[in-house]
């Protein structure tokens, strides 16, 4: 038996997330029973990230167990000529037998995409939070300042209690907020009233739903409904109603997994 690892992308808006479901498509159940075929016998996929109903992945990792000798090549054509065409494995590889896609993770990297603009792009529509309205960067810039580094991140998290994380603290390694910069080849000729604002975030882990909160609240600031110092609040006294509201799900993206 030999482990392999998977890089897929897909689009979540058709699906219930990551994690098997009785009564609702998702990503992973897809993937198994695509691999189920091809090995013969029950397969379980195991996710690096268990991205929620409605959430994109530009480069989800997956590590799964075979027996089945088919090549790393062969199996991702395989796959794709199974799933459905909104979810592809762009890549497969054999690696080592301890590998596992969501505990050997050292980091992973989302992207949330916010729409500024007074007219909406109709082919963005599934892949951003429509704002219709400007918001202050520079005020969002400083509230994200305050979330980079080690911190408890416990007010930033939904669905909280029985079951939950050991702890609630994280590290953000990364945290950038700024426009999204089209290739020049691909700008409109029409002047574009508004932009994509997006907010990169990279960490060692997340809470359920804290992409997404933390986008929440920034949207806030830079809405000035919430300020700056708002944010180091909710830091500091780890409670849900400190901090802003869920983001949507059809602007998050994960982006990539890092491994050791």
């Amino acid at each position: 038996m030999r482990t392999l690892k998977l890089v897929l992308a897909y689009d979540g808006t058709n699906y219930a997330g990551w994690q098997r479901q009785t009564d609702r498509p998702t990503i992973q159940a897809l993937v198994e029973t695509a691999l189920t075929e091809i090995e013969g016998d029950c397969v379980t996929v195991h996710g690096a990230g268990r991205t929620d109903a409605g959430v994109h992945a530009l480069g989800q990792v997956a590590s799964v167990r075979l027996t089945h000798p088919i090549g790393t090549t062969a199996l991702a054509r395989a796959l794709n000529a199974k799933l459905p065409r909104d979810i592809r494995v762009l890549h497969a590889e054999q690696v080592a037998d301890p590998f596992h896609a969501r505990f050997s993770a050292r980091a992973k990297a989302y992207r949330y995409r916010l729409a500024t603009s007074a007219v909406e792009n109709p082919f963005d529509l599934r892949y951003v939070w429509r704002l219709a309205r400007a918001v202050d960067l520079p005020k969002m810039q400083a509230a994200g300042d305050l979330c980079r580094g080690r911190h408890d991140f416990a007010a930033f998290q939904t669905a909280a209690g029985e079951g939950g994380p050991a702890t609630t603290v994280r590290t953000i390694i990364e945290l950038g907020i700024g426009p999204e910069r089209p290739s020049a080849r691909l700008a409109p000729t029409a002047p574009v009233p508004g932009q994509v604002i997006v907010v990169d975030v990279v960490g060692d882990g997340f809470l359920r739903h804290m992409v997404r909160t933390l986008v929440g609240t920034l949207v806030e600031v830079g809405s000035g409904r919430r300020s700056v110092e708002d944010v180091a609040v909710a830091l500091a006294t780890c409670r849900r109603e400190n901090a802003g509201p869920t983001a949507p799900a059809s602007g998050l993206f994960l982006v990539r997994v890092d491994y050791p």
